[in-house]
């Protein structure tokens, strides 16, 4: 059994999403000036990006999305159990989790200190497991507009996104093994009864 319950992390994600939507439409300043967005940007040599400085129309746009994705998951909670769990987080949680790594992957191996650009002749002070002082002279930027996910914001959202759904995914793993003794049991329990009632 797991030390906390899907249920909970589910819970505690879709209250993130609401969060960090409130933030982002009334001062998303306050996310973009966060410690974890510091730290997790400067280690990855993610760019800061200025588009958080102040409140936009693409932020508040943003803000309701992430609001309405968190209203919806928490909604999902209220089916019955082998539902939500099984059926609907069984399909959900793994293809979240696969669409956070593809975002997570094209934002830290396409931005401007990818390890790609690096320069493998430059030594032992600059080599591609180093990290980046600057954009790489070998890059350049997206014209399909991706440059706008290649920054610290973002990089940290989706790597907490990541390892969110993925300790989801391996809990409801878990918890399903045990959703299916219980319904087996039940089950038994059920044809036990109607046994008793034929004699």
């Amino acid at each position: 059994m797991a030390l906390i319950s899907a249920n909970t992390i589910i819970t505690s994600l879709s209250l993130f999403h609401i969060t960090l939507g409130y933030f982002f439409l009334t001062n998303p300043v306050i996310v973009a000036n966060q410690s974890l967005v510091f730290v997790m940007g400067e280690a990855m040599g993610m760019p800061y990006a200025r588009s958080f400085d102040s409140q936009s129309p693409a932020l508040a746009f943003l803000a309701v999305v992430l609001a309405f994705i968190g209203f919806a998951d928490l909604a999902s909670l209220s089916m019955p159990e082998e539902v939500a769990m099984v059926h609907h987080w069984g399909i959900q949680a793994p293809l979240r989790l696969t669409l956070s790594m593809i975002l997570l992957l094209y934002t830290l191996l396409f931005s401007a200190s990818s390890p790609l650009y690096a320069d493998s002749r430059a030594g032992p002070r600059g080599g591609v497991f180093t990290r980046p002082r600057g954009p790489h002279p070998g890059y350049a930027p997206s014209s399909w507009g991706g440059d706008g996910l290649k920054n610290r914001v973002f990089f940290t959202f989706i790597f907490l996104e990541l390892l969110s759904w993925f300790w989801v995914w391996v809990t409801l793993r878990e918890e399903r093994k045990e959703i299916d003794t219980r319904k087996a049991m039940r089950r038994r329990g059920s044809h036990g009864s109607h046994r008793d009632l034929a004699r």
